[in-house]
């Protein structure tokens, strides 16, 4: 079976690794790599020690002995340092062969550049970028997206489905045949990121407006689980309950947010659109970055909102 390896150790990697260990059937411990060893090195304890996990010290000794490299960190620019970091000369690391999986959500641009670069050296490359929180990581009911050649994409299956997900959207497609885009994992995430972005701003609005109006909040938030059950509540009870600025960390944290939104509005542009909405979504999401710095969470439009219609950021 084949040596897994995993660089990056957020939040949804931790949920991530946690699940292709339990459930993925591995013949060898996954290495894992962060930026900060200890981090790594108290995941792997904590998933079961050595015979589970390894944290290894560089880029260089999880891709060496690995066969499929599986990577989720926050931004593009990570994304590309690991990758010239895994393909320096200096480094003495043979690529060829080995599958990189990259589960960030960047631009379909970066994407088409790494897997360009990738292939070069005789590796091969899948974009699979995922929907879901870090609770949904955890509980192993990802969506993932997946684009690259079919045989390429088989080979990961097994740690989909089942492993860390509940489904896959499957976009993967013949290299032999004209015209194939391996970007369209990354548009369709962030197409799918602009969607919520957008809602959330608007029950934002929403809620506000019902207290404002004198209609009251709970009668809105029953109306919302009984039409829209599922993500769309759990919402709305994040901010009636004021858990939009109480948590220390944040589920979706402002700049990442923000980030996605330029890189939706580039693609639009590209095709020849304007994407109107994300326009108001980013003038709220500068203003929870100005009200809670890098605790900003895109529930704070919530508080934005808010405080733009003459109350109080905190709802408390």
């Amino acid at each position: 079976m084949a040596q897994l390896a995993y660089i990056g150790l957020g939040n949804m990697g931790k949920g991530m690794t946690k699940n292709i260990i339990q459930n993925g059937q591995l013949s060898s411990p996954i290495l894992l790599y962060n930026r900060t060893y200890s981090k790594a090195l108290a995941h792997a304890e904590a998933l079961g020690g050595s015979t589970k996990a390894q944290a290894v010290h560089t880029i260089a000794d999880a891709v060496s002995p690995s066969d499929i490299i599986f990577t989720c960190v926050g931004d593009d620019v990570a994304v590309e340092e690991i990758i010239n970091t895994a393909l320096n000369d200096d480094s003495q690391t043979d690529v060829n062969g080995k599958l990189f999986v990259d589960m960030s959500t960047i631009h379909p641009d970066t994407t088409r550049r790494i897997h360009k670069q990738l292939t070069s050296h005789g590796a091969r490359f899948i974009s699979c970028p995922v929907f879901g929180v870090p609770a949904i990581a955890e509980a192993g009911q990802l969506i993932c997206v997946l684009s690259g050649d079919k045989s390429d994409v088989s080979k990961i299956l097994p740690y989909t489905v089942g492993v860390m997900a509940r489904a896959n959207i499957d976009l993967s497609y013949d290299s032999s045949e004209t015209g194939q885009d391996i970007g369209k994992a990354s548009t369709l995430k962030l197409i799918g990121n602009s969607f919520i972005l957008s809602f959330v701003e608007q029950l934002s609005e929403g809620l506000t407006l019902a207290e404002k109006s004198g209609v009251g909040i709970d009668p809105l938030a029953q109306w919302m689980e009984l039409m829209f059950p599922g993500p769309l509540p759990k919402y709305v009870d994040r901010m009636v309950t004021g858990d939009y600025y109480k948590r220390e960390y944040p589920l979706f944290q402002v700049d990442l947010a923000r980030k996605d939104l330029r890189h939706v509005t580039s693609v639009a542009e590209q095709s020849g659109m304007r994407m109107r909405s994300l326009e108001v979504v980013d003038e709220y999401l500068k203003q929870v970055k100005e009200h809670s710095g890098e605790r900003g969470d895109i529930a704070g439009m919530y508080g934005a909102v808010r405080k733009e219609s003459g109350l109080k950021f905190e709802n408390e």
